[in-house]
């Protein structure tokens, strides 16, 4: 009898652990870069929202879509984007017990969409995949010199990936060389389901900016309905592929037809509208947050100064200091 008591017990204790990490999600915001360094003061407000996870972005630029040669870690970038900042980044959020993602990404002249970077000669090909090599190796080895937990190989690069898929698998040999952590990728939305590498990464990485209503002021209902277009799909996706849905980036702008077209960011869009963002972003979080195949995810975006940004008035991505905060803390706070 001793003896099956304590068989239960370990059995009973074994299934409290499962459930205890089925229930473990990254919470993670995704953390702007600055022209200076981080301090404690910076970090206590994600402390506060109860994020476990950052993501620090270093940015590498081009001149335009046709343009091979990517420059970085520049004194003309700002500290947060180069590679002393992100040492600094990640080391003060450590101090404080964060896990962090290292998301370089690459900034186009006038901001135009990383997607359709596609060059126009064999030659100019070369040198994308020389230069774009070049800057994520070096920030992959600082990912490991400072011990970060995952490290995203790229952002929305669709067009690179289509036509140079055999590049891609080179670089993440190359990758694993010198980095030990995770592995992900930011695919788009619509992006994900085509590109090519899952199998040789840790998580399907998407930037979740899935259409979800059309209406105005969508309630949470109405956008839980649009997410019905997509949860069968990327479950089964998940499932296929035996590999966990990491939500890369995540969030709604705080303006009408907050759902219909979720990634622009466009400034003529400056109607503010707080209730279309946060019942938008409730939705997000009910429909995929407690779900298996689902890992969690990185809210777009929170800037260092947290007393400044955001507010009522604000027509952007950011849930500072506005209601939306006040549910995402709580979300939060419950995994």
């Amino acid at each position: 009898m001793k003896c099956f008591i304590i068989i239960g017990l370990m059995v009973l204790l074994s299934s409290c652990d499962i459930t205890s990490n089925a229930n473990k999600k990254i919470n993670g915001v995704s953390f702007v870069a600055s022209r200076d360094s981080i301090n404690n003061g910076h970090i206590k407000p994600v402390l506060e929202l109860h994020a476990n996870y950052v993501a620090i972005m270093p940015f590498g630029f081009i001149r335009n879509l046709e343009h091979p040669r990517i420059t970085y870690n520049s004194n003309r970038q700002w500290f947060g984007e180069t590679k002393e900042g992100v040492e600094q980044y990640v080391n003060a959020f450590k101090a404080k017990q964060f896990r962090v993602m290292v998301k370089p990404q690459i900034w186009v002249s006038r901001g135009e969409f990383t997607g359709k970077i596609k060059m126009s000669s064999e030659e100019a090909w070369k040198e994308l995949e020389e230069t774009y090599s070049n800057f994520i190796l070096d920030f992959a080895k600082v990912a490991e010199e400072t011990k970060v937990e995952l490290f995203c190989i790229g952002t929305e690069l669709e067009t690179f990936i289509d036509h140079r898929p055999e590049f891609w698998f080179e670089l993440i040999k190359h990758i694993r060389e010198i980095y030990s952590g995770k592995l992900t990728y930011a695919a788009n939305w619509n992006e994900y389901n085509r590109t090519p590498f899952w199998n040789a990464l840790d998580y399907i990485g998407i930037d979740a900016y899935f259409p979800v209503s059309d209406l105005l002021t969508p309630t949470v209902e109405d956008c839980k309905q649009g997410w019905t277009n997509y949860k069968a799909d990327l479950e089964m996706f998940s499932e296929n592929l035996r590999k966990p849905i990491l939500f890369t980036e995540f969030g709604y702008r705080s303006v009408d037809y907050a759902g219909k077209r979720p990634w622009e960011s466009d400034r003529q869009m400056n109607t503010v509208n707080l209730e279309a963002q946060l019942n938008a972003t409730q939705a997000l979080f009910e429909t995929c947050w407690d779900e298996n195949w689902f890992a969690g995810g990185f809210l777009w975006k929170w800037h260092h100064k947290h007393e400044t940004s955001g507010g009522s008035e604000n027509f952007m991505f950011t849930p500072q200091n506005k209601p939306v905060e006040v549910f995402i803390k709580d979300w939060y706070a419950r995994y």
